[in-house]
This record gives C-alpha cells, sequence and structure tokens, in this order.
C-alpha cells in the first residue's frame, strides 16, 4: 500500500485486544440442530457475513472452546484454501458463536474493526496475507503472520470516516441483495401455485387430462428442455492463461455462478457463442449444481458452466423457475466416485409444463417484472462493488482526504 501520509506504521499485535486462530480439530461430532452458531470458511466472505449452512454446535462445547469464541465486532480471515484472506465482521445478531479455520482479531480503542476489515479486504491486504501464507499443500494463514501485519494507521476519527463511507455503499448493496431476494421468493411462490399447484385464476373451470399419473390441465403441453431453450455448453480454456489482473476477457466458473461475479481472466480467445449477456441463466455441472442468473456484463462461460437461452416466447423467468425442480433433483440424486457430475443425457431428460397461452401471459405479466428487477438490481450492486473498490485503496492509503468530512453514520461505528 502506497504511503501519502504521515500516518504511523503499526503491527496488527499492537493495536489487537487479541488475535488468535478457530478451533482446530474433528467437529463433525460436535454439530447440533440448534445452540450457538459455529462458523467456518465459507461463512465469510468479503465485506459481509454469510449465514448459509451455518453449523450449530452445544454450550457445552462452545464452552470448552473459549480461546475461539467470538464477539461482536471481531474481524475474521479465511486462514486455507482458495479463499484465504476474505474477511468480515461478527455482526451484533452472532451475539453468542465459535468458529474453526479463521484468525480471529479483537482490535483495541485505538483500531475501528471497520477499518481493519477494510484494509484486509483490499487488495493490497488479500495480496499480503496471500503473500505470507505458509504450508506446501495446504496454504495457512496463521497467527505469527496475522500479529506480524502492518498497516498504516490513521488517528481513530479518520478510522471511523473512512469506514463510514466505505459502509455505506456495503448497507445499500445489502438492501438490495434483500430486495432480490424478495422479488425472487414472490416469483417462485407465483410459479408454485399456479403450475405446481394448479391453482391459477379460474382453475375452477378448466378441464383436466391425466399425465403421469397427475391430473393438469387440459391445454396444456409437456416438452423437452431442449425444445424450449438453447443449451450451450462451456468453452475449455486453457486454466494456465487465467489470470487475476483484469487483463483481457472475464471467464466464468462454477464457482462464480452464485455471485454473478469473476476476478478469472483470460487473453484466449474463443468463439462469440460462449459469450454471456446479462439475464442468461447457468448451472454448474460439476459438484453442487448451482443455478444463478448471470448479471456481471460480457463475459466467457469455461466449461463444465451450462447456459439456457429460451426459445420463441417462454420467458427466461418462466424458464428458471421451471428447471430448479429438475437441477435440484440431479443436485440430491447424482453421486460421483469423488465428485457429482451433471451430463448432456441428464439435461436432454428434463420434461416441462407448457401452460395455455392466456395463463402464460397473465403470468408472464407477473414475473417478468420480478425477473427484470432482479437483474437491474444486481447490476446496480456490480457498480456499486466497483466504486467502493476504487474508493477503498485512495481512502486507507489516505489519497482522498476525509479530514474535514462530516457523517451522521460516525457514531454507528464508533
Amino acid at each position: 500500500m502506497a504511503r501519502t501520509t504521515n500516518w504511523p506504521t503499526v503491527r496488527l499485535e499492537e493495536v489487537c485486544e487479541y488475535i488468535t486462530v478457530g478451533h482446530v480439530g474433528p467437529m463433525v461430532e460436535e454439530y447440533r440442530e440448534s445452540g450457538v452458531p459455529f462458523l467456518r470458511s465459507q461463512n465469510v466472505r468479503p465485506y459481509r457475513f454469510d449465514p448459509s449452512d451455518l453449523k450449530f454446535i452445544s454450550s457445552d462445547f462452545h464452552a470448552k472452546l473459549r480461546k475461539s469464541a467470538l464477539r461482536p465486532n471481531d474481524v475474521v480471515v479465511t486462514r486455507s484454501g482458495a479463499n484465504t484472506g476474505q474477511c468480515c465482521i461478527i455482526p451484533p445478531r452472532l451475539a453468542e458463536a465459535n468458529c474453526s479455520d479463521l484468525v480471529i482479531f479483537r482490535p483495541s480503542d485505538r483500531l475501528n474493526p471497520w477499518f481493519l476489515m477494510y484494509v484486509l479486504n483490499s487488495d493490497w491486504g488479500r495480496a499480503t496475507i496471500a503473500g505470507g501464507v505458509v504450508g506446501a499443500a495446504q496454504h495457512h494463514f496463521n497467527i505469527g503472520i496475522a500479529k506480524r501485519l502492518t498497516v498504516q494507521l490513521p488517528p481513530l476519527f479518520i478510522q471511523q470516516r473512512i469506514a463510514a463511507i466505505l459502509s455505506a455503499y456495503d448497507t445499500v448493496l445489502e438492501n438490495n441483495q434483500r430486495r432480490i431476494r424478495i422479488l425472487d421468493a414472490m416469483a417462485l411462490s407465483l410459479y408454485r401455485e399456479w403450475f405446481v399447484n394448479f391453482r391459477f385464476p379460474g382453475h375452477e373451470k378448466v378441464k383436466v387430462k391425466t399425465v403421469d399419473g397427475r391430473k393438469v390441465p387440459d391445454a396444456w403441453q409437456v416438452k423437452n428442455l431442449f425444445d424450449l431453450a438453447d443449451v450451450t455448453y462451456g468453452f475449455p480454456f486453457k486454466s494456465k492463461l487465467f489470470s487475476e489482473d483484469k487483463g483481457g476477457i472475464p471467464v466464468v466458473r462454477i464457482r462464480d455462478i452464485v455471485s454473478s461475479s469473476t476476478e478469472t481472466f483470460t487473453t484466449e480467445l474463443a468463439d462469440e457463442k460462449y459469450l454471456l449477456r446479462n439475464g442468461d441463466l447457468l448451472v454448474g455441472m460439476d459438484g453442487d449444481f448451482h443455478m444463478g442468473k448471470w448479471s456481471g456484463g460480457k463475459a466467457y462461460q469455461n466449461q463444465r458452466v451450462v447456459r439456457f437461452r429460451p426459445k420463441d416466447n417462454l420467458s427466461l423467468c418462466y424458464l428458471f423457475l421451471a428447471i430448479q425442480k429438475p437441477i435440484n433433483h440431479f443436485d440430491a440424486t447424482i453421486v460421483g466416485t469423488t465428485v457429482a457430475h451433471l451430463s448432456d443425457r441428464d439435461l436432454r431428460s428434463i420434461e416441462l409444463m407448457i401452460p395455455d397461452r392466456e395463463t402464460f401471459k397473465r403470468a408472464e405479466s407477473i414475473l417478468n417484472p420480478c425477473y427484470e428487477s432482479e437483474i437491474n438490481l444486481a447490476l446496480q450492486n456490480s457498480n456499486l462493488r466497483e466504486t467502493r473498490d476504487l474508493l477503498l485503496p485512495r481512502l486507507i492509503s489516505g489519497e482522498i482526504s476525509v479530514e474535514h468530512l462530516e457523517t451522521e453514520a460516525l457514531s454507528a461505528l464508533s
């Protein structure tokens, strides 16, 4: 991080009350249906806590793990694996929690925890952590490295102002993400009510027929997925040409589908048919068969990422909702010796129910605006992240002065 101020440089062990590592040891037998939240590396994303697949342990076991007990405003960093260095703050709602495979920082009153989180999540912070990890096979960010990390330390009030500016972006990002989840839930609820339970407007007066043992509306049809959508499998890009320096064109890998963003770039050229556009439906074909709606702009799709684009008058939203059940079924039933694989044969076996035109048009009038709003909110979030990430290094280095900036957000971060 280039120095642009006379702020002192300090080691983190000088400005933290506590630096330690999460529990190390077998955990499978300790998990419970409920109890004390137990965080793992997958619960830590850059700038935010992710409650997905959060585990729980008993209060008794939590009491034995006092060293790795977490408090609100602790700063936690993933310490191994592909996502080493990702960092977030423990939110107030986790008044009591524990963890494994994380490095825990408990800042003193000289260091604002939000400021520390932004420093560690910056390109400089991630690169510094990545450059210090140890281990031949499995790289680890350990306590010794954590304690020796040095940062420029501005006065506390400047730390608070920098944190307030950056957290304002994260607040809007989270609000937009919450709206996306609501829109997604609304669309799914309507789809299930109308097209799974067949309780669409006027269903009482519709004649029915029997298809595969189920009574369905007489005018509805069953069609194969490949008759309804263009299905494109990704290009086998050479991984040795991948980089994260933003040179070339972004490449979407399986791990990027859910976040709808990628940090992988390539200078290798491929046919234009592999270029994604916003709104494309993507499914990962290895491991967990993640589904996503792409909103990251121009990018190539990598091999084992399959893209669906509806044909004729079928809408993107209906197609996404209709293929969820069969994809989830494959996800639950396909088992590999090491990694589960979704095949072309599996996809070609998918049959979808298509309603009569009048019912479909009524559904589209509700579903399409939901889908378009989701994509627009996702695009807003992409722009917000880009702006925040451009501001971040300039703020924490002092290149942009905030000394005379007034903001109402400061009190919440003090």
